[in-house]
């Protein structure tokens, strides 16, 4: 079993969940719920829970003002909220776990099947995201999944990504290469606000790191780091429009 808090000013939505909870995730034993900053508080110190469902905007605060307050972070936390697109985009930079109401059953299943996977403590995770919430900026970090564990980088200092079946290397000007535990196609809709391009089906390249661009033997970019990357065709319109507005 899996000690569980809700935390939402709702009343509707907290009844809903725990049908749902009930209903799907019998594993999950509910303590508790709050439906504030201060009364979360207090529920957090007295339960010590293991997983908290955690409402984003409450009348005495925010989700994030209870994270902060917490100080030590010492479970697991699934954020519910509607529709905030800032917080939603810190919440993948970030890789932290959010559902959005009304709530999905089967993204349900997913969100607590992840937390009882997650094998590290989700601190550093939730550290890039109060950071990227403080700053109400488009994240300059990510937290990238691997097996073994969370690395955060500098977005800048990503060269490029390849794809390989499910997972995505990638490469950074230091020379390391990291093999992350998500999609290419992912990674694509995420870093399209950071001048990042997709020129072939298997690559993605920040274009800020870009040398030259060769149009022989088919067309290929150089990279800083000396790497060559095939572009096809049908991108090859659009990389040239784009370098001719570098």
């Amino acid at each position: 079993m899996i000690n569980a808090v809700i935390i939402d000013d709702v009343p509707q939505a907290r009844e809903t969940l725990k049908a749902d909870l009930q209903t799907y995730c019998p594993e999950i034993k509910l303590l508790g719920e709050a439906e504030g900053v201060v009364s979360g508080l207090k529920l957090l110190k007295k339960m010590k829970p293991a997983l908290v469902f955690l409402d984003i905007q409450m009348p005495d605060g925010t989700g994030f003002d209870l994270l902060e307050l917490v100080g030590q972070l010492d479970f697991k936390v699934i954020f519910t909220t509607a529709s905030d697109e800032f917080a939603i985009k810190a919440f993948r930079f970030a890789a932290v776990d959010y559902l959005l109401k009304p709530i999905d059953p089967d993204d349900l299943l997913e969100a607590v099947k992840k937390a009882k996977d997650q094998q590290v403590s989700p601190k550093v995770n939730i550290d890039l995201l109060l950071d990227s919430v403080k700053t109400q900026q488009a994240p300059k970090r990510i937290a990238l999944h691997t097996q073994e564990k969370i690395q955060v980088v500098d977005i800048s200092t990503i060269i490029h990504c390849e794809s390989t079946g499910n997972y995505t290397i990638f490469y950074f000007q230091n020379g390391e290469k990291l093999l992350v535990t998500k999609t290419l196609k992912e990674f694509d809709l995420l870093f399209q606000e950071h001048q990042f391009l997709r020129v072939h089906q298997s690559h993605l390249i920040n274009t800020q790191q870009i040398k030259e661009y060769v149009k022989t033997e088919g067309g290929y970019l150089v990279m800083q780091d000396g790497s060559r990357i095939p572009v096809s065709v049908r991108k090859k319109a659009g990389l040239i429009k784009l370098l001719e507005n570098l």
